[in-house]
């Protein structure tokens, strides 16, 4: 089964006449529940049905072919949270990237108050690999956000596992349909469902998928200590948003390279990375894991203010933080802090608009932001 036909059917229970395909959300916080509690449904908190079609869905994107099980819960923090938190204890060691998401060092401080160690190294040149003897965890993002650094999946899995350590992705910007961490060696793949895999910019979710039973339900039992549950709602929104996932994330693609491709010809734009590029120094590595190269584009402006005209100037691009929306976005990243970036360093998500419209209104609006 191919990827656009997987991401239509997956989850979806057996057909039920006069039933919908999909059902409906199930709002419950307690089930009919008469003796022992034997059954699948107990109390909200534990399980939901509109959960259990979105779980297997996931799972059957993560891992198509292998037995695997996906934990949801109602954020991407949370779910990151989830496996960190359940599989160390104090006296451990983690291994993070120094330039993965910006809420990672607020992660770290948290591990470090419960007594965990903690390691970074850059994500690009498989860095991880020097801080990584006697760890009892490795965390990846990649591609990594907002610098779009790849590392070696396979590598990295192989070596923690030789040394005794489990392998998480966080696999939030390629998606399932741009690369398996599990069938690349990985214990965890990790991912804000916020973003890509649902695309449409109206839910927070976040899952865990694993194919090791024993790992799930440590990360099963924290969602129901900790109470991180998605909504039922926002479940169901997000397994029907799935049906449309391998047409958004081609286009995507495409546009994203797209736009790379003509950033490349500009004398303002320097640091321009997109691991889809041949010319980019993650491809090599990026085109031996990767089936589809995301939809994120980062690249620099001389200064603060070129980059602020350049983002008012767009007329088909909001101005807004996030990525993986059908709507393309893009903002000045500095304006948090958090990420080592220059001011004038811009994160771009490529949207689904029709490619030509998109380049010409960035290629304006590029004009329009030249030196005053």
């Amino acid at each position: 089964m191919r990827d656009g036909t997987r991401a239509v059917r997956a989850g979806l229970p057996e057909p039920v006449q006069y039933e919908p395909a999909l059902p409906g959300p199930v709002f419950a916080a307690h089930y009919h529940l008469s003796g022992e509690p034997t059954g699948p449904y107990t109390y909200g908190r534990d399980t939901n049905p509109t959960w259990t079609h979105l779980e297997a869905a996931i799972s059957e994107l993560e891992s198509p072919g292998e037995p695997a099980e996906t934990v949801t819960f109602a954020s991407g923090m949370a779910a990151v949270s989830a496996v960190l938190l359940s599989q160390v204890r104090a006296g451990d060691a983690v291994v993070l990237p120094d330039d993965g998401y910006q809420v990672l060092p607020l992660v770290r401080e948290q591990l470090e108050a419960y007594g965990v160690e903690v390691r970074t190294a850059p994500t690009a040149g498989n860095a991880q690999l020097s801080v990584l003897p006697g760890a009892k965890l490795l965390w990846m993002e990649t591609p990594s956000n907002p610098g779009l650094e790849v590392c070696d999946v396979r590598r990295l899995a192989a070596a923690a596992h030789a040394a005794g350590a489990l392998a998480a992705v966080d696999n939030t910007l390629a998606t399932p349909l741009g690369q398996r961490p599990l069938e690349l060696g990985a214990d965890f793949a990790v991912a804000s469902g916020t973003k890509g895999l649902t695309g449409h910019g109206d839910i927070l979710l976040g899952y865990v998928t694993c194919r090791d039973a024993e790992l799930a339900a440590r990360v099963r039992k924290w969602r129901k200590v900790i109470g991180a549950i998605p909504g039922p709602m926002e479940a169901w929104l997000a397994h029907r948003s799935l049906a449309t996932l391998q047409l958004r994330a081609d286009r995507q693609s495409a546009n994203a390279l797209a736009l790379a491709e003509v950033l490349a010809g500009r004398p303002e734009v320097s640091g321009l990375r997109h691991p889809g590029r041949s010319g980019d120094p993650s491809h090599p590595t990026a085109a031996a894991q990767m089936r589809r190269f995301g939809c994120v584009v980062s690249f620099v402006l001389p200064d603060r203010d070129r980059a602020e005209r350049f983002l008012a100037a767009l007329r088909l691009v909001d101005d807004a933080t996030s990525f993986g929306g059908v709507r393309s976005t893009a903002e000045r990243r500095g304006r948090w802090g958090g990420d080592a970036v220059p001011e004038g360093f811009i994160r771009f998500s490529a949207g689904v608009e029709d490619t030509e419209d998109l380049v010409a209104d960035v290629l304006r609006a590029l004009d329009e932001a030249g030196p005053q």
